[in-house]
């Protein structure tokens, strides 16, 4: 078996792998779009790789730097079957509903035929169990703790083994069980974003979290929240219940609960429907919560915004009243989406506090705020930056270097080689740097 890179592999982005099994049959791991720095001199609308071989798509996770080219892959001729596990299948049609709205057409007779058609390739498979794929090729799902429904993925063909790790959760991800290494792998295909550095650990984000909350308070300002629909989301709800529900330790100001919490997002108050859904797939603390708390997604204050109507009546309420709130909206690189008109709003002020609780890939508005620039750019316009601007590195949902570096001497045999994709260089070169120490053989 060999394999080839369509996509990040010289960058974060556009994740997208070639598997050839022989010299007339291949299969693809992950379709994603190219995005911030990634997609300068690209069209992620070209598939500019021949399909003629490609039998099927299998997917790690439905973050659109994993699968949001789908469309356009569809368009270039692909019309094999797409694998995922059975939460990613609920989620996808979701998710890409969202980025051919924002990317492709707003024609909705469009949208929902091209929908319809992903929906009848989607083939779900469980996890833990073996599938066979037909002349020797076999593959297996495991939890990956990334995202609902991540998964990496073992492929078995004669006497090979090769793993793709996809994204790897972190070791404290409150709503999903942490990965387990493999029991083999000849060949690892490893992700990186995390390779030079370490998160802090899950009580000190909870207590910076709680004092960011306080901080709101006290100046009467807003803190923006740029978030990802899926996942961080979501794990940031459920960790502000703890706080206001009182099921955690940590300092909280008397007055905390006069503090609006808003998501306003559509596609993560849908989302976070089909987390509460899917409870079998959630860790054994969430599990242990539901005990105590019926609703760990949920609690009293929260303002859930779906329609552009109100999203724009919100913005304004916040102008005239200067009532203390927190704000979570997407896109979570604020290159999009209705963040966007929030920080038009407040970044110029400077009660209020910008909170990055996610990766922010180069050359997006994202980075460039979080790198601590005096503007930034938003629709073609340039923005003063007089917010404060926080990162809690503890809410990335990928794996750090220690956990990584974890999942790789949990496998018994050292794989022959290591192949490090999905990495800024100096993450990819620190992370090679420690493997190598312990003896691994990386490319």
């Amino acid at each position: 078996m060999d394999i080839i890179h369509h996509g990040a592999y010289d960058g974060v982005t556009g994740s997208c792998h070639e598997l050839v099994v022989s010299d007339q049959r291949s299969v693809l791991i992950d379709c994603g779009l190219f995005q911030g720095e990634d997609n300068q001199g690209r069209k992620n609308s070209v598939i500019d790789f021949p399909l003629d071989h490609v039998e099927s798509l299998f997917l790690t996770h439905v973050h659109i730097d994993h699968v949001g080219r789908i469309p356009y892959l569809i368009d270039a001729g692909f019309k094999g079957p797409i694998y995922c596990s059975k939460p990613t299948a609920a989620l996808l049609p979701l998710m890409l509903e969202d980025a051919i709205r924002l990317g492709i057409t707003r024609k909705q007779k469009v949208i929902e035929h091209l929908l319809r058609t992903i929906r009848s390739m989607l083939k779900p498979l469980p996890y833990h169990q073996w599938s066979d794929m037909g002349r020797g090729l076999k593959v297996r799902f495991q939890p990956a703790g990334h995202v609902l429904g991540s998964a990496y993925l073992e492929f078995d063909y004669e006497d090979s083994r090769v793993v793709f790790s996809g994204d790897l959760g972190a070791s404290h991800q409150p709503l999903l069980r942490q990965p387990v290494s493999p029991e083999r792998a000849d060949f690892l295909v490893l992700e990186s974003t995390y390779g030079d550095r370490c998160h802090i650990g899950r009580e000190q984000r909870i207590e910076q979290l709680s004092k960011i909350l306080c901080h709101t308070l006290a100046n009467a300002g807003v803190t923006i929240i740029p978030a990802f629909s899926l996942g961080r989301t979501q794990e940031l709800l459920y960790e502000l219940n703890l706080i206001l529900e009182g099921l955690v330790k940590v300092g909280k100001c008397s007055a905390l609960d006069d503090v609006d919490i808003i998501v306003d997002s559509p596609l993560g108050n849908r989302l976070t429907d089909i987390y509460d859904s899917m409870k079998p797939f959630w860790s054994e603390e969430a599990l242990d919560v539901l005990a105590l708390d019926k609703q760990p997604l949920m609690f009293r204050g929260l303002m859930e915004i779906d329609s552009h109507k109100d999203h724009r009546q919100v913005v304004e309420d916040l102008k005239e009243t200067k009532r203390p709130a927190v704000v979570i909206a997407g896109s979570g690189m604020c290159s999009g989406g209705r963040v966007v008109n929030y920080l038009k709003e407040f970044l110029g002020e400077p009660t209020t506090d910008v909170v990055f609780v996610g990766y922010q890939a180069r050359g997006t508005p994202g980075s460039y705020i979080q790198e601590g620039s005096s503007w930034v750019k938003l629709d073609g316009r340039s923005y003063t930056i007089n917010a404060q601007v926080h990162s809690l590195s503890g809410y990335s949902a990928h794996a750090d270097q220690a956990d990584l570096i974890h999942f790789v001497t949990g496998i018994p045999q050292k794989p022959a080689e290591i192949r490090l994709v999905h990495g800024d260089p100096p993450a990819k070169a620190a992370l090679t740097e420690k493997l190598v120490e312990l003896g691994y053989k990386v490319s």
